[in-house]
């Protein structure tokens, strides 16, 4: 009897301490507050029936791939009708592209990828129309058309001293802003260039529209949010209340139809141009972290990057503590991640270290997970994704002629899986660590304050009973820091870094984690 009670003790705590372990190995999702969304071009992910365009089926077919690398939603770049291949000039708000398939097809993705627990954010494009859209084409007609004023219309004279602007600005380089639709002597507005006309927000009937639009998408489809393309341009930069007062009542309007609605900002600017935008906007995307990332590199400034990152997030909690800092490495308009830190792939890995161990709500472009190369002009930055070799890769796209994703200098998907130090694979890893652990997911950040080579960049995260250690060198060159005491439980190391004592080895391009 006594033989059986000491196994009986040595199972229970066998079964206590993995219990335990589970517990604090528990993959959770922090979506939207501090989740991961992947970032899909379509056009580029998956053809599912052989006309070289990647379809919203082929979405369907590879959402297993958003969730084995442990992403929590995608975002979608437009999906709308639209006369151009980026489709950011929309023909027809309550439509699918053709080429994508077809509204139906799209509710059939949205519930599968519910079925996942992956949530689906659309890009919305209400700053512009297409030059093609029924509403615009009614607009150029004449002064007395009903649609004129959807639009913003001048006469020559009156704009004469406007129609070239001589400064471009972060998002747009084009410097006509007035343009001649070749039907006399009246102008339209358009911010970024001709074919996109703006629509003019002092309408109210513009207005409703949009927020039909966004009735559609939430109640009819299903979507669980926005990406909302252009925010700062509703209304002209010297109108920023304006579009502040927009936005507001926007969020009011949509979280009246799905309290749970997730929106999403383009304000590309500076931290004090973007903080109002909050009460409207309460996720809002972090350009100075993309910039910042890459000039910590440039520059091997470790701690460049992590006090910008204090400074904004303490100077949006100075304003409110409801919002989502959507934090990204790459997208859709900048150079692919491994072209802007020299194709180097030691820094390409530690570049993610640092997106899922800082704070925020992550952004993964498409391809990123396995190195995909890309520079400008953007349709080299939007090239085919690479899953299995060329004469293997059924559902690879074929409308554009990729330049710098090709099987000669990127690894695709298929292959990636079986090696162990594939980019996919560490992808997978680092997420994992991150939506496994509270600290690293919701926790705040404290910057290291004790003495630091210049090349390294240190800090904790602390989410209540959790606290962590984390310290990246970016350098070529190894580095070594005083531990901080107490901290002795390794979460992670990339790159050989290890804890030896009272001090913390770094070698080039290596990470930790430490728990306390």
């Amino acid at each position: 009897m006594k033989k059986y009670t000491i196994l009986y003790i040595l199972l229970m705590l066998i079964l206590t301490t993995s219990c335990s372990d589970n517990k604090r190995k528990k993959i959770e999702n922090h979506w939207p507050q501090a989740g991961i969304t992947y970032e899909i071009f379509i056009q580029s992910f998956y053809d599912s029936n052989g006309d070289g365009i990647g379809d919203i089926n082929g979405v369907t077919k590879k959402l297993d791939h958003v969730k084995e690398l442990g992403a929590n939603a995608i975002w979608f770049m437009p999906i709308m009708a639209s006369p151009s291949y980026h489709k950011y000039d929309v023909t027809d708000y309550k439509s699918v592209h053709p080429d994508y398939g077809t509204i139906e097809e799209f509710k059939t993705l949205i519930d599968e990828a519910h079925k996942k627990d992956i949530k689906i954010v659309i890009d919305m494009i209400i700053n512009h129309t297409s030059n093609q859209h029924p509403w615009f084409l009614e607009s150029q007609k004449s002064r007395e058309n009903p649609y004129r004023d959807y639009y913003v219309w001048a006469q020559k004279d009156t704009i004469a001293d406007y129609i070239n602007k001589k400064t471009i600005t972060l998002d747009s380089d084009n410097i006509r802003q007035w343009h001649d639709p070749g039907f006399g002597q009246d102008y339209y507005y358009g911010f970024f260039y001709g074919g996109m006309p703006d629509l003019n927000f002092d309408n109210p009937k513009v207005r409703d529209e949009i927020f039909e639009i966004g009735r559609f998408w939430l109640e009819e489809v299903g979507v669980d949010g926005f990406r909302l393309d252009a925010a700062k341009h509703i209304f002209p930069d010297d109108r920023p209340e304006d579009n502040h007062a927009f936005w507001k009542e926007f969020r009011d309007k949509m979280v009246a139809i799905n309290p749970d609605i997730y929106l999403v900002g383009e304000v590309y600017d500076k931290k004090e141009i973007v903080a109002p935008y909050l009460p409207g906007l309460p996720a809002l995307f972090n350009f100075d972290f993309h910039y910042s990332l890459i000039e910590s590199y440039q520059k091997e400034d470790g701690m460049l990057l992590a006090k910008k990152q204090k400074e904004v997030l303490d100077f949006y909690l100075d304003i409110t503590n409801d919002f989502i800092d959507a934090t990204f490495s790459s997208n859709h308009d900048q150079p692919r991640l491994l072209n802007s830190l020299g194709e180097n792939p030691k820094k390409h890995k530690q570049a993610i270290n640092i997106l899922m161990t800082m704070p925020g709500a992550p952004y993964l472009y498409y391809g990123e997970e396995i190195g995909m190369l890309g520079k400008k002009p953007d349709e080299n930055i939007r090239e085919p994704f690479l899953w299995d070799i060329k004469n293997n890769d059924k559902g690879r796209t074929a409308w554009i002629e990729p330049v710098y994703s090709i099987d000669e200098t990127v690894t695709p998907l298929a292959i990636q899986k079986s090696m162990s130090t594939s980019y996919f694979n560490h992808y997978k890893d680092i997420i994992k660590l991150r939506n496994s652990n509270r600290a690293l997911s919701l926790g705040n950040l404290e910057l290291y304050l004790g003495s630091l080579p210049k090349p390294v960049m240190a800090f904790f995260r602390n989410h209540k009973d959790q606290e962590v250690f984390v310290v990246h060198n970016l350098s070529d060159e190894n580095q070594t820091i005083d531990a901080p005491e107490e901290f002795t439980i390794e979460l992670f190391s990339y790159g050989n870094a290890k804890i030896d004592g009272s001090k913390i080895n770094l070698p080039a391009y290596s990470s930790l984690v430490l728990e306390y």
